[in-house]
Order: C-alpha cells, then structure tokens, then sequence
C-alpha cells in the first residue's frame, strides 16, 4: 500500500506543480484535488502500525510510533520532492522528562513540514496540526492494540494531504503543517513547538488542530456530514494565566514570557470590552467564512469555546502562550470508538477502527482547513494602532489604523456585527485611507478592521481600543 500511495501522490502533485495565476482559481484546484482515497490509506497505514502510543516501540519497522513517525517523514517528503521541493521536510526530537503519563525520559519526535512565505508576509506563521499517537482504554498500555483510526489518524491524514496538495504552491505567509506526538498524554509535542516558537519570538498569527475529525455519525444516530465544530475561544486560558501570573504562582507550561507578552497584548482588548473578540475569536470567524464559501452547503458551527466541555486538545498550548488557535472536530463523537480496546460485547463493536471513518467525510473537513488556509495566507497580517475616536458624543463613528507597509495591500475593510451576533455581519470598503466616518452606532454594534489583499482576501480583524 505504501509504495501505491507514493506512487499516487507523485502522480498527482507531478502533473499539478505549476500554480495557477489566479488564487480563486488556484483554490479551487486544491480543493479538487484532496483525495478520499489518499485520504482512506494513510489512516488504513496509521492503523496497520497496531499502536501508535507515545510510550511504545520506536525502533521496529512495522509496530509502534517509531515506525509510524518515520512513515509519515518519508510520505512527506515524498510530496516535498514531488513539488519542487520548497516544503522542507524535518524530525525535530526532544526529550520529554517524567510526568504524570510518561514514566521515564522518552524522545519525542515531532515532524515538521515547513512551506516558506515570501515578501513582506513570509514572517508570519499559520500552523495546522494533527497528532499521530493512540490509546486504547488504559492510557499508559503501551503495548496493546491502539489503532486510532479517528483519534487521530484522521487529522494526521488531513494535515498530510494538505501538505502535499499545497505544496507546489505559492504563499505569501508561511505554512506549517506537523504530525505530533504526546497528545494523549498531555499535549507534549504540541506543547514543545508551541514552547519554542514563543521563546524564539516566532510570528504565530494562526494555529489549527484536527483532531477526532473522522466521522459525522455519532452514538445516539445522529449524522450530519455537511458540518464540522470550530472550537474558537481565547478568553478562558488568559483569564487563568493572568490569574496566576497576578498572584506570582507557577501558570503551568506557559512561561513567564508568555504571561508577559499576553498582557501587553491582549489585556488592553479586555478592558476595552473585546472578550469576544480576541484573535482566537477572530480566526475562528475568518476560517467559518472560509470554508462555508468555499463548499457550499456545508456548515462551520462556531463554539465559543476553547475546547469541548472541560476537554482538551493541542491547540491549547498555543493559546497558553498567546497565540491565537483553534480546535476542528466532527460534529458528533461516538465513545464506544474513542479511547477503548477494539472488541465486541453483547453485539457491540469497541475500538478506534478504519470501518468506523468516512473518508469523504475527512476530506471535507481538510477541504475546510485549505480554504482558511489558503485565503488567510494570501491576505495581509492584522492592522495596528486600530483605534474608534471616543473624544465626542456622536451616533456615528470614526475609526483610524496605521498603515499597513504590506505592498500588497490595496486598501482597508471596516466590518462590524450585533454585540449577539458571533460573525460580522456587514462591512465597507473604505480604499486606501487611515481614517474614516460610518453613519452606525459604536454603542450598538462591534467593530473591526481589516486590510484587504491586492488578491482580494482579507486578514484577520483587529478589534478597535478607544481613543479618548
């Protein structure tokens, strides 16, 4: 199956390397070409390693994580040198030390797949991820059987089609598409990244996870295979890292730099109203707009939420340290295949299997990753210095911004929404000016501002502070 898999993929990224001129166009061959059927055997792959726990064997060539990491590398690299290789393929270790979940030092590997920006864009960074370990009931057997079709084979499948489909292409910000391990037990590959990049001062402007992203069916019938959760909430990790930071006690994994950075960053937003508008919340709405555009009839239920209900995943590291990111997961989750050994009892079926994964299903999902993907990295960086001019009682309202020193920029959007609604619900394209005077009610609406490609995509919206 690998060598078949290969070949495929050579095939398809061999005869499509040469990017279109036009980005809509351009987008719409890539979503054309994510593949159920690449789809359908990588997680069928994943799932013949028999378990991919973090704990288990690394050095056998057929069984454990070890096996299934270097899998992975090889198949992306193979889609690297397929599309002229830009995409930069790469392991990058560490040692994780004794926790709760890990009983000794281990290496963990995360891999890494890197497609530069160019121009004035290619400093900021947009992550997708999903993690390749497993688990089965007991969340330190390392040796039983823990297939992990859709927790998480599913998101690492996507993460790797995108990284293939995407690979020939252009982009003005830099993609960062990762396999990562030590999610079951305790985020630790995300964790790491998220843990340098901030210590390096890398522009983070987005970060996706997918992860239990397989199936639209869930455990009382429901089905519903047009629609997908976003989980977008950057409030509840500031509010207990400020919490912590105040009261000079330890914040977890987020370190003092990060607790820093979020409130010169983000605490102005708060005080000046923006809760809901954080730029977690902010890419949520963009990657909503994104992807419902993009494949008509298909939904993105928006949750503000970081997560399902006291649930995790490894975006979570990324919002500790002030990143903004977000969770995609199916619509409905059927625990009878989640987090068990594979069985049958009393006419049940247990286990994380490849029968229990719509392929389809998985695809569209990576289809709605693409589409926020694709139209953010061709889009300009969030404006500075948004301000709404507080100084006078009026019923307009008088918004200002610096200017973007992006070439590509060709000029500026205000959009603004009900303070009930979750997504902008009107905007204005003003042209290519700083300053500008709506006849609509500050006190009845939210405001933001976006600059506008020369492509026609938009950034992310930066939430006005008041000027006084």
């Amino acid at each position: 199956m690998h060598a078949q898999l290969t070949a495929l993929t050579l095939a398809l990224l061999a005869a499509t390397a040469q990017a279109q001129t036009n980005p809509a166009d351009e987008l719409k061959a890539m979503l054309a070409e994510v593949s159920p059927a690449r789809i359908e055997a990588r997680i069928r792959k994943l799932v013949g390693f028999g378990t991919r726990h973090t704990l288990s064997d690394i050095g056998s060539d057929t069984r454990g994580i070890g096996a299934a990491r270097r899998w992975i590398t090889s198949e992306l690299s193979a889609c690297a040198k397929a599309a002229g290789g830009r995409l930069q393929v790469e392991e990058q270790s560490f040692i994780e030390p004794p926790g709760n979940r890990v009983s000794q030092p281990t290496e963990l590997v995360n891999v890494v797949a890197t497609l530069p920006g160019r121009g004035a864009s290619k400093s900021r960074v947009l992550v997708v991820s999903g993690h390749y370990d497993s688990r089965n009931s007991d969340v330190m057997d390392s040796l039983g059987e823990a297939p992990g079709a859709n927790d998480d084979a599913s998101g690492t499948a996507a993460v790797m089609e995108l990284a293939c489909v995407m690979a020939g292409r252009q982009f003005d910000a830099t993609l960062v598409f990762m396999a990562v391990p030590g999610e079951e037990q305790g985020l630790l590959g995300a964790a790491q990244w998220a843990r340098e990049a901030r210590a390096a001062g890398t522009n983070v402007e987005a970060m996706i996870t997918n992860d239990i992203v397989g199936s639209s069916r869930g455990d009382a019938g429901q089905y519903d295979p047009k629609r997908l959760r976003l989980f977008a909430d950057g409030l509840d990790p500031l509010v207990r890292l400020l919490s912590a930071a105040n009261a000079n006690r330890p914040a977890g994994e987020a370190d003092a730099r990060s607790a820093a950075a979020m409130q010169a960053e983000l605490l102005p937003l708060l005080q000046a109203g923006g809760s809901e508008d954080l730029p977690t919340h902010q890419l949520g709405r963009h990657l909503k707009v994104a992807a419902e555009a993009a494949m008509p009839g298909f939904t993105v239920q928006l949750i503000q939420r970081r997560d399902r209900y006291l649930r995790g995943g490894d975006h979570i590291p990324f919002l500790e340290r002030g990143y903004a990111a977000v969770r995609i997961s199916e619509p409905f989750e059927n625990f009878a295949h989640q987090h068990q050994n594979p069985r049958t009892e009393n006419g049940v079926v247990y286990g994380d299997l490849p029968e229990f994964v719509d392929f389809g299903y998985v695809a569209d999902v990576a289809r709605a990753n693409l589409a926020g993907l694709a139209t953010l990295a061709w889009a300009p960086a969030p404006l500075k210095g948004v301000r709404l001019d507080a100084r006078e009682l009026t019923n307009d309202s008088t918004l200002e911004w610096q200017a973007s020193d992006d070439p590509e920029v060709a000029g500026y959007r205000v959009v603004w929404r009900d303070t009930d609604a979750a997504a902008w619900q009107q905007s204005r394209d003003v042209g290519k000016v700083t300053r500008v005077t709506l006849p609509v009610s500050k006190d009845n609406v939210v405001f933001g501002v976006q600059a506008v490609s020369k492509k026609g995509y938009a950034g992310l919206a930066s939430y006005p502070l008041p000027r006084r």
